[in-house]
């Protein structure tokens, strides 16, 4: 076995701040001390450094099979290391769609051949699948994808015995698209009515709007109350949808659970006139006080987790009229970036965000021995340079599709080195191939 210590770290675990050495043995940590008298194969010095526990992020699409003209699991799990995600959870709407244990399967076929990072992926719901996602193994498969609402990708469940039958029966977690259809249709007809095909990118949020995102999400939760089914929201994106969600259970004894998205915890509608078609997203970005509501539930707990969402489109399909520009935006690279500005403006602290990126999504989705700087542990782990100041732009960027809506920002505070299951898979700009990334497994 291979053999790793991090000296001279400030550590930063279970709300805790401390300093000290992490020696790591093979894929996991061994021991975590204020000093450790070892030897190892590699030492690194993190002197003035941050270590953090590897991101979890429960929210990706990587557009592979069928759509790798905008991203694939190689491009994409590489932009994520290099933000310290250490292991993700990808979406099915795909071509063809994971919607059957072949094709799920084919997805973790390419991710043990091509991610770095760690990998899971969601079976995707259909009107029409019911007795195939039952099948899905709940120790081997982070969850069940339910759009409720219509998105990238054509499946959306709107059949009601379907979704009776789902949550009824799903013996694992299902993680819910939220956003009614027929308020969207509605919305969307009236738009066109006004505007023909000149639709403002601003009306995004009115057509995907507040109504429908509140409608939605109260059925999903009225549906898992009465079955006691275990419901994770995605990308909540309004203030109304705040409220609806416990914030004095402890997160293990959560049967009902949110997530916030960076970008609707980073823009606002104002946003639209700038940026356009680049921040166009399902759920729509909505105002300033839905992005200040979103974030007080992540810090009282209404909200338990912090994700992406990353789901990237080419410049030349962002560039369209509104009806034909797509939703999603690449994020997966700078998400721990994000986060740490606004941990430098006051809106949260590190621990808070160690806690809802890193701690949270295991506890949620009960991902085994990951999650936490813990002896025992595997070892993923983030070392944080606070003071390398640096500028989003198109030479640095390593999404596919080759943008950001950040270009031009300017942040402080940089990734150095991913450390995933014990292996430096990236370190100082260099990826390390000779090691993939681990299929997660779940304690069900």
């Amino acid at each position: 076995m291979s053999s790793l210590i991090i000296r001279n770290a400030k550590i930063f675990n279970r709300g805790k701040e401390f300093s000290g050495d992490i020696l790591v043995s093979g894929k996991r940590i061994e021991r975590i001390a204020p000093s450790i008298d070892a030897n190892a194969d590699r030492e690194i010095d993190a002197s003035g450094k941050w270590v953090l526990p590897g991101i979890i992020d429960d929210q990706v699409h990587f557009r592979e099979p069928g759509l790798t003209h905008k991203a694939n699991i190689f491009t994409e799990s590489t932009a994520a290391l290099a933000g310290g995600v250490t292991s993700f959870m990808e979406m099915p709407n795909t071509k063809p769609p994971a919607v059957t244990l072949e094709e799920l399967e084919s997805k973790y076929a390419i991710a043990a051949e091509h991610s770095l990072p760690n990998y899971s992926f969601y079976i995707g719901a259909t009107n029409d699948n019911l007795e195939t996602v039952l099948k899905a193994d709940p120790k081997k498969v982070c969850g069940i994808k339910v759009f409720m609402g219509s998105s990238t990708g054509n499946m959306l469940v709107d059949d009601t015995a379907t979704l009776e039958g789902l949550f009824s029966k799903a013996h694992m977690l299902i993680a819910t698209h939220c956003e009614d259809e027929n308020t969207i249709r509605q919305n969307t007809e009236a738009a066109l009515a006004e505007y023909g095909d000149e639709i403002p990118m601003e009306m995004h949020p009115v057509i995907r709007s507040r109504r429908a995102c509140i409608l939605s999400s109260s059925k999903a939760i009225e549906l898992a109350r009465r079955y006691g089914t275990r419901l994770h929201i995605l990308h909540i994106s309004t203030a109304d949808e705040v409220s609806l969600f416990d914030h004095d259970i402890p997160l293990e004894k959560k049967r009902i659970t949110s997530e916030a998205c960076v970008h609707h915890l980073t823009f606002a509608s104002g946003d639209y006139r700038t940026l356009g078609g680049k921040i166009k997203c399902n759920p729509a970005i909505k105002d300033d006080a839905d992005r200040a509501a979103i974030m007080a539930g992540v810090r009282d707990h209404h909200i338990d987790v912090i994700a992406t969402d990353h789901a990237p489109h080419t410049m030349a399909e962002k560039d369209n009229k509104y009806m034909d520009c797509p939703s999603g935006l690449p994020l997966v690279q700078h998400t721990l970036d994000l986060m740490m500005h606004h941990v430098q403006q006051g809106r949260i602290s590190l621990q808070e965000v160690v806690h809802k990126m890193c701690h949270a999504p295991a506890i949620c989705f009960q991902v085994e021995d990951r999650g936490f700087l813990d002896e025992g542990a595997f070892a993923d782990i983030i070392i944080y340079d606070p003071e390398h100041h640096w500028e989003v732009n198109k030479s640095n960027i390593l999404y596919k599709c080759g943008w950001s809506p950040l270009e031009g920002w300017r942040f402080r505070g940089k990734v150095e080195t991913t450390i995933v299951s014990g292996h430096v898979a990236f370190n100082k700009g260099v990826f390390d191939r000779s090691r993939q990334g681990m299929r997660l497994t779940f304690d069900r």
